[in-house]
């Protein structure tokens, strides 16, 4: 998976994920540096090598995998900070320990996001399928251009032109240059720029929409279908779909979680196929509000830092709210897109639930590592160092290939995206019904981490990622 697939985080100073990182205020933990003068004696200027070594001090000091990096590495053949940082964790990159979680990225754009969801473009996420060469809209964000302008999940885009009369095909930009083809076509995530993209609606309507590119906040919880009580024969399931894990989504999960106590539900589908992680802070909020059944004495989650670093270990213990349901069971649904808060939180809950705790859908991401957030706050500089551990009260972590291993019970389904998120019709979520109402199913294959994004019997479209993914499409896999 590319590095695009990368982060979360368990205060303020601390990030998960797979696809982003915690980036709210981040400060730095205890004992770490928040400037230019700190270990490995980096000094303040912003130069290309003084960025190197600066970075190379934090991941000497920082990093949970200490013996693989090298003893010293020249930064001059390097051309960036991030190329830098990319060959001094090559080794436990190798061994799947660190597959691009540690990576430079911007504080000011971080925590814009991380506190409001603030972006800039389309406002879609989109995948792909390189065989088949289709591109389709898997969702579709409210408050963004993209909805407004009539596009929405299960739209096949045919093709992308800067103009109406500069319309290339999808099929030729993939042909030509792979699907990397598409993230050129659709350009910058800047605001201003204007495309045309012709698609093909799940009712076979195929229509031009031309649609320019604007700032918007993303709701981690759809206002649309992110929470529902679903009604499926005499039972009544309550539905939560959390697109990232940022401090915005704290009230809208209150909330959420609040009205499914005022109605008694005590079975849940919890959607997180497209949620690549974020605040760790969030993550442990929701198990507090899955947790009205546990006792302060509990364990959510240990949090452990290499040695020298112990004593920044943590234990955080369940802390039921007043909006907190009392699950009997739980459907967690997943994909490869699928990481790091996300999976924290479906860990948690396997020791207490046991085979009443479900993964639908396909394997998880795998990455049971965290990051904290050092900044070299005149460069603009975030570092987000790999440094700590998550393991459940069963003292597990043993998912770096995906919870797939982990769980005791789990249903294979696709991703209909011809079918809104949350339709009880919907592939996953009726796997997930059935799955609730004690339906056999056929299980997970273990170590499949493909999204099993089926359009079609022999398509498995997955989620775009660039290869230099801005903080954002780090944060939310798929992003345009």
């Amino acid at each position: 998976m590319s590095r695009a697939l990368v982060s979360l985080v368990t205060a303020a100073s601390l990030t998960l994920s797979a696809c982003g990182g915690d980036s709210g205020s981040a400060a730095p933990p205890a004992g770490g540096s928040s400037s230019g003068g700190s270990s490995g004696g980096a000094t303040a200027g912003c130069s290309l090598v003084e960025r190197q070594n600066w970075a190379f001090g934090q991941l000497k000091e920082w990093y949970l995998f200490p013996e693989t990096l090298p003893a010293s590495l020249d930064p001059a053949p390097f051309s960036t900070v991030g190329a830098y940082i990319d060959a001094l964790t090559a080794t436990a990159r190798a061994q799947r320990r660190d597959r691009f979680f540690t990576y430079l990225t911007s504080i000011a754009e971080e925590n814009a996001f991380n506190n409001a969801g603030s972006s800039a473009g389309i406002g879609i996420r989109l995948s792909t399928d390189a065989t088949t060469k289709k591109a389709f809209i898997s969702e579709a964000f409210e408050g963004a251009p993209g909805l407004a302008a009539g596009l929405d999940r299960g739209d096949e885009i045919i093709a992308i032109g800067e103009t109406p009369r500069s319309l290339r095909t999808v099929t030729d930009i993939i042909t030509a240059e792979g699907t990397a083809g598409v993230t050129t076509a659709l350009g910058a995530t800047t605001a201003g720029i204007t495309r045309t993209l012709r698609v093909t609606s799940p009712a076979n309507v195929t229509r031009d929409v031309t649609v320019t590119k604007a700032a918007y906040a993303l709701s981690p919880v759809s206002t649309r279908y992110g929470a529902q009580i679903i009604v499926d024969g005499a039972k009544r399931v309550g539905y939560l779909n959390l697109r990232t894990f940022i401090s915005t989504a704290d009230p809208q999960l209150r909330t959420a979680f609040d009205q499914f106590r005022a109605a008694g539900i005590t079975e849940f589908i919890i959607d997180f196929r497209y949620n690549g992680g974020g605040l760790v802070s969030t993550a442990n909020l929701m198990g507090d509000l899955l947790g009205g059944n546990r006792s302060n004495f509990d364990i959510f989650s240990n949090t452990t830092y290499r040695t020298e670093k112990s004593s920044q270990n943590s234990t955080k213990r369940f802390a039921p709210q007043a909006q907190s349901v009392s699950p009997v069971k739980i459907a967690f649904i997943g994909t490869g897109a699928t990481a790091s808060a996300s999976e924290l939180v479906i860990n948690g809950f396997i020791p207490y639930l046991g085979a009443n705790v479900a993964l639908i859908g396909s394997n998880t991401f795998g990455k049971p590592v965290g990051q904290v957030a050092l900044d070299r706050a005149a460069c603009d500089d975030r570092l987000r160092v790999t440094a700590f551990s998550l393991r459940n009260s069963a003292n597990s972590d043993a998912y770096y290939d995906g919870l797939a291993t982990a769980v005791k019970a789990s249903c294979a389904a696709g991703d209909d995206v011809k079918r809104q998120l949350g339709d009880p019709q919907e592939a996953s979520v009726r796997q997930a019904l059935d799955f609730l109402a004690g339906k056999p199913c056929t299980p997970i294959a273990i170590g499949q981490t493909a999204q099993a994004l089926q359009v079609e019997p022999t398509s498995r479209p997955e989620l775009l990622r660039p290869a230099e993914p801005t903080v954002e499409q780090r944060e939310v896999p798929g992003l345009f």
